[in-house]
């Protein structure tokens, strides 16, 4: 069998979750030694740290020029061969040929939720011509599905859920480690918040709240450079010794974050997945979340997942944490069984499987 990936997403994103989602399946297939694949990427591929982290062949690569790359992300592939092959894209391209078995990796619907305009209609005509022209589609969670079959009621294609997961570095410490802390907090005394820190539904501003009502330092990881208006609303809220933003962390260190911090705080109202979530579980972290969308599938503890969040509400469960040491240690235990539920090994099986299926 014949595979064709298509690592565009590596030149779109210099980090993110999908381009851990491709990461992770590309290291699995290199590791199990699969023949007969190869890969389709542009110049700029390794701008992407998770890309960086990946050796593929060179053999096995075909470098496409990263020109005008703006505009081929949303251009489909001319047939790269006329034998029968699968051809599974990394964001929402096909191949067209006949001979190709087009897989799509569908991971949410933001756009279609949360945003309008040119941007939204773009995405969304991309995102509904790979899946009209794919043979199979997996969905990155049950919530995932769902809005796909709302959005799209009359598709008739194969559909699998395979979840995403957690890099197996992402454990609890025991004694000392090689680590240098990046930032001047006590341990246990901050929250941490990981990831997009600009889109409204990821609701930052209710995780600041929280933590100037709650009086917990807050570090934040990832996302983008924090502008002056969210510096000073920071400063405001909490002061300017309270809080710190990181970036370029490796998963080590953010392991490190995770294990040494009070709890994840992830107020978001909308996830594919939420790997941040499985993250901090399986490094022994609470979690604080939004009980909404995916994170029902991938939180421990259900009690700390609240309907309609606010920062008060979140605030209210730090509360409970510090005041409950027996919730605390449940919360921990609940996520670290949580966690084993989901691994990249399996998720790479699975995809294996569908190819199979499809093919």
């Amino acid at each position: 069998m014949n595979i064709y990936f298509d690592n565009i997403i590596f030149s779109l994103q210099k980090a993110g979750g999908i381009s851990v989602v491709w990461q992770n399946l590309i290291k699995n297939i290199l590791e199990e030694n699969q023949t007969n694949i190869k890969f389709l990427e542009y110049e700029n591929s390794n701008q992407n740290y998770f890309r960086s982290e990946i050796n593929i062949p060179e053999n096995l690569i075909t470098k496409l020029s990263k020109k005008n790359i703006f505009l081929k992300r949303y251009i489909n592939l001319d047939p790269l061969t006329q034998e029968k092959h699968i051809f599974h894209s990394s964001y929402y391209r096909y191949e067209k040929n006949i001979k190709a078995v087009n897989i799509t990796t569908l991971h949410d619907f933001t756009y279609e939720h949360f945003f309008k305009g040119i941007a939204q209609r773009i995405h969304s005509y991309q995102k509904t011509q790979a899946l009209f022209n794919s043979k199979g589609i997996i969905c990155i969670s049950e919530n995932t599905k769902r809005d796909l079959l709302k959005f799209y009621p009359n598709l008739n294609k194969k559909i699998k859920v395979i979840h995403n997961a957690a890099n197996e570095c992402f454990k609890p410490i025991f004694g000392t480690v090689d680590i240098k802390k990046l930032h001047p907090f006590t341990d246990f005394d901050y929250a941490i918040y990981v990831g997009d820190h600009t889109s409204e539904y990821k609701n930052f501003e209710m995780a600041i709240e929280a933590c100037r009502l709650s009086r917990k330092k807050l570090l934040i990881i990832g996302g983008k450079q924090l502008t002056d208006n969210e510096l000073h609303n920071l400063t405001l809220k909490l002061g300017k010794d309270n809080y710190i933003s990181l970036h370029n962390v490796s998963n080590e260190e953010l392991n490190y974050y995770y294990n040494k911090s009070y709890c994840l705080l992830y107020p978001s109202i909308y996830e594919g997945f939420g790997i941040p979530i499985l993250e901090a579980q399986a490094a022994g972290c609470p979690v604080i979340a939004s009980d909404c969308s995916s994170i029902p599938e991938v939180i421990g503890n259900r009690n700390l997942a609240i309907s309609n969040p606010s920062g008060s509400k979140i605030a209210e469960k730090i509360k409970e944490l510090n005041h409950n040491t027996s919730l605390r240690q449940e919360s921990i235990e609940m996520g670290l069984e949580k966690s084993t539920h989901f691994s990249w090994k399996k998720n790479y099986t699975q995809t294996l499987e569908f190819y199979n299926e499809l093919y």
